[in-house]
């Protein structure tokens, strides 16, 4: 009798193993990147939600994972991606026999929220553009909560965004019409005036977007023409508010030529002529096909400057880069003159080089606006004007037949 109950006794020991073996279950599955190559060493967590328990487990160098030896029951699977859930499946069931596969497609999903944010982007575009039937019911009910505070300020940020870039506009066009109204002004009064509120709209486009290129530039040559219209220390606050303004300028494009020329323009009219070449030099070496014109322009103000010397080499440099400047020949011509010398019976004797550039001048441009000049002033050396010139670069004529 002991001996039967001890069999039925092991033969419900091996019946409760039995039972226990067949409960456990198993989970795998496929994790795939948002580049569309499998994960490798993802983190895969694995929470049970009947009965408390955890579990975790990484991808093989094929993106796969497998844990055996979970009891059955129901469970979240979540990805981790630098301390990050990105992607779960919550309410698996395992189940008796062959592994329960879960697979994950980061890829899939990446596409699937660009082209959400896509249509919640333009959605809020239209919006904000006044379309009142950008987002339909059926989008908006299918936004998270998230989602729809991120529409909204969306369109918030846009309207203000669109206010904004009115007022600039209106601000920085008004600034410029101004600013033509004081080149047309006649009488002074009214030309500062024009300046004045030039100043005023420019000023304020340059608080509404700080980042203008254009705003600061425009701003900077404001005042400097408002600085023409006043005196003592008015011209200099102006002056200074100019050059404040063109530095803003090049801070935020300090590889643009023309700024550094007009900069250059602007030193030279409040007599910083050290910073004002340095500026002018700047602008040639950024627009080689325009440095003859700069240093033609470093000249000028050299001469206005009463820096004769300085602006003979300035021409000289003008005419070495742009062999075509006729401007820069006049000016040299006149810079020689001054280096003539006179005898007792006033009779002129030019240094060497002078006549060729007046001549030179009126071969580039017969009737351009030193003509007449430069034509008394090979008269009064009784040397003969010359203006049959030749364009290198003209194509040779045709020979009759």
């Amino acid at each position: 009798m002991k001996f039967r109950n001890l069999l039925v006794a092991v033969a419900g020991a091996c019946l409760l193993a039995v039972t226990s073996f067949a409960q456990i279950t198993a989970l795998e599955g496929m994790v795939i990147g948002e580049d569309g190559a499998p994960m490798v060493k993802a983190l895969v967590k694995i929470t049970r939600t009947d009965i408390k328990g955890s579990y975790k487990c990484n991808t093989d160098k094929k993106g796969h994972y497998f844990y055996n030896g979970l009891p059955l029951g129901n469970y979240n699977i979540a990805i981790e991606v630098d301390g990050k859930d990105v992607d779960a499946v919550n309410g698996v069931r395992t189940k008796l026999g062959d592994p329960t596969a879960v697979n994950f497609d980061l890829q899939k999903i990446a596409k699937q929220r660009a082209a959400q944010n896509a249509q919640m982007n333009q959605a809020a575009q239209a919006a904000a553009g006044g379309n009142a039937a950008a987002l339909s019911k059926e989008q908006e009910r299918g936004m998270s909560k998230e989602q729809k505070e991120a529409y909204d300020k969306a369109i918030k940020e846009r309207e203000t965004s669109m206010k904004k870039n009115k007022e600039l506009n209106d601000a920085f066009s008004g600034g410029l019409a101004e600013m033509q109204s004081a080149a047309g002004a006649a009488d002074p009064a009214e030309r500062a005036k024009h300046y004045d509120a030039a100043v005023a709209s420019l000023t304020k486009a340059s608080e509404l977007d700080p980042k203008q290129v254009a705003v600061w530039a425009q701003l900077a040559d404001a005042h400097v023409n408002a600085a023409t219209t006043k005196t003592g220390a008015e011209f200099d606050a102006e002056m200074a508010k100019g050059i404040e303004g063109y530095n803003k300028a090049l801070e935020l494009n300090p590889s643009d030529a023309a700024t550094h020329n007009n900069f250059a323009l602007a030193l030279g009219k409040a007599k910083k002529f050290p910073e004002m070449q340095a500026e002018l030099q700047k602008a040639a070496e950024l627009d080689p096909p325009k440095a003859g014109q700069y240093y033609y322009n470093l000249g000028a103000m050299l001469v206005n400057a009463g820096q004769a010397e300085p602006a003979g080499q300035a021409f000289k440099k003008a005419i070495e880069l742009d062999p075509n400047h006729a401007d820069s020949y006049y000016q040299l011509g006149v810079y020689l003159i001054g280096k003539a010398s006179f005898a007792a019976d006033g009779k002129v004797t030019p240094v060497a080089g002078t006549v060729e550039a007046f001549q030179k001048y009126l071969q580039l441009a017969p009737t351009g606006q030193f003509a007449d000049s430069a034509k008394g002033m090979l008269a009064s050396l009784d040397a003969k004007v010359d203006t049959a010139y030749k364009n290198p670069n003209a194509p040779a004529p045709k020979k009759k037949k």
